[in-house]
């Protein structure tokens, strides 16, 4: 199934947990770092340095393109990062309208009910696959904190990007399916 992002409620809906997604348009980056510097922004008032409605966040710390490659590439290797580290500020984030996540991983229950309650999604994406994950992104750029490194918010563009959903809006969950089929089979 293909999506542009920004996602909306139907997008989400029409999900479930397994399903194959290639994802296309613009998603941003962020960590643990940045993720803290949002939810200081949210209790303070302030505005994001990113419409939140619709939005997808990538967790990823990307490293630059490197120089003289045959092919021309936006970025570096672009791997997920472990998304149980942002499970302290998803919540919040999906409660303002984020739509989806992508990383690798299982999540919180916290999380998994604010994906539920909020009609959010949690994509998966292939960690160790980063230097082709990154063919599929068209540009990067900071958009913030750009003394952050690699931990500083980026708009990417994504083209055809592979991902899996892992936990969806209705409560399908690979990784408790996956074990629940493992038991059933020893």
């Amino acid at each position: 199934m293909s999506l542009v992002t920004p996602l909306g409620d139907e997008d989400v809906r029409a999900l479930k947990a397994g399903d194959s997604v290639l994802i296309s348009g613009v998603v941003y980056g962020a960590r643990d770092a940045a993720h803290e510097r949002l939810v200081d922004l949210i209790d303070a008032g302030d505005t994001l340095p990113f419409p939140i409605e619709g939005a997808v966040i990538y967790y990823v710390g990307p490293t630059p393109a490197p120089e003289g490659m045959v092919i021309s590439i936006a970025i570096g290797s672009a791997g997920p990062t472990t998304a149980a580290r942002m499970d302290r500020y998803a919540p919040r984030l999906y409660s303002l309208g984020l739509k989806a996540t992508i990383g690798k991983g299982e999540r919180g229950d916290e999380v998994r009910r604010a994906i539920v309650e909020k009609g959010a999604v949690y994509f998966a994406a292939t960690g160790g696959a980063g230097a082709l994950l990154s063919r599929h992104i068209e540009s990067a750029k900071v958009i913030a904190y750009g003394e952050l490194g690699p931990e500083a918010i980026f708009e990417f563009v994504f083209v055809d990007f592979p991902a899996v959903v892992a936990i969806d809006c209705h409560g399908g969950d690979i990784f408790t399916a996956g074990r629940k089929r493992y038991a059933v089979s020893i």
